[in-house]
């Protein structure tokens, strides 16, 4: 990975158009809700704090589903540049991966790649000599299932007792340390460097017009051909099973 993408963020387009390409993408969550990203980050950009937070929904406890480890054990550089380009956008300068605890490879070479985005200078203090300057570190989950939920990971993130709270209000405006915080599983980032380094307009011309894109699949159970594929929005289970 070459960090294209948040070479060009950073030099060519402001936190505004940033936010503005994301929303004009169409892409939506793929944790589970499908909110659109953009507006999500549109929410955050907007509430006024000397703090915000981004960070990265990594607990995939769902039985069966293994797609963000493959993201995170195949690319996790992809993870460290979306996550920059999101704290560059909102106004960031500190993120969080919460990755599930049983995911020992995902968390060394999530680690691992942090360690060289910082030797390559596109993490940590002044990237790629833009000014702008940011942070992540890992946090190992422990093993409860409802950290899965993004305000009971914000809880744990904070030490408490993994437990939904109640809301509103929304760690968009209240999150960690109740402080403005974008959270966003680890496929919704992944979404982001293509989509800056090619443009919304590209992005758009995969999947639907309501869902833009293409998803991953976990296909497991009683199949001939079980294991993760990637296909575009719209597909049908039984074109994915055939």
């Amino acid at each position: 990975n070459g960090f294209e993408a948040l070479k060009k963020v950073l030099s060519e387009m402001s936190p505004a158009q940033v936010i503005d390409e994301v929303k004009k993408s169409g892409l939506c969550g793929r944790g589970g809700a499908g909110f659109p990203t953009g507006l999500k980050w549109d929410f955050v950009s907007r509430t006024k704090s000397d703090q915000k937070y981004v960070i990265c929904n990594a607990d995939e406890s769902e039985p069966g589903t293994f797609k963000d480890r493959t993201i995170m054990e195949g690319d996790p550089y992809s993870i460290i540049e979306a996550m920059t380009i999101a704290g560059y956008a909102i106004g960031a300068d500190e993120g969080y991966i919460y990755i599930r605890g049983e995911y020992k490879r995902s968390q060394e070479r999530i680690n691992n790649a942090i360690e060289q985005a910082m030797a390559a200078g596109m993490l940590g203090d002044n990237i790629n000599e833009s000014g702008f300057s940011f942070q992540i570190h890992t946090h190992s989950g422990a093993g409860a299932y409802i950290c899965g939920e993004e305000t009971a990971l914000i809880e744990s993130l904070e030490g408490k007792r993994g437990e939904p709270r109640t809301r509103p209000p929304y760690p968009t405006t209240n999150g960690l340390d109740n402080k403005p915080s974008l959270v966003n599983n680890v496929e919704t980032l992944a979404n982001i460097p293509p989509i800056m380094r090619n443009g919304s307009s590209w992005y758009r011309q995969l999947g639907t017009p309501s869902s833009p894109g293409t998803k991953l699949f976990a296909i497991l159970g009683n199949v001939n051909s079980p294991g993760l594929v990637e296909l575009q929005m719209g597909v049908t289970l039984r074109e994915i099973i055939n």
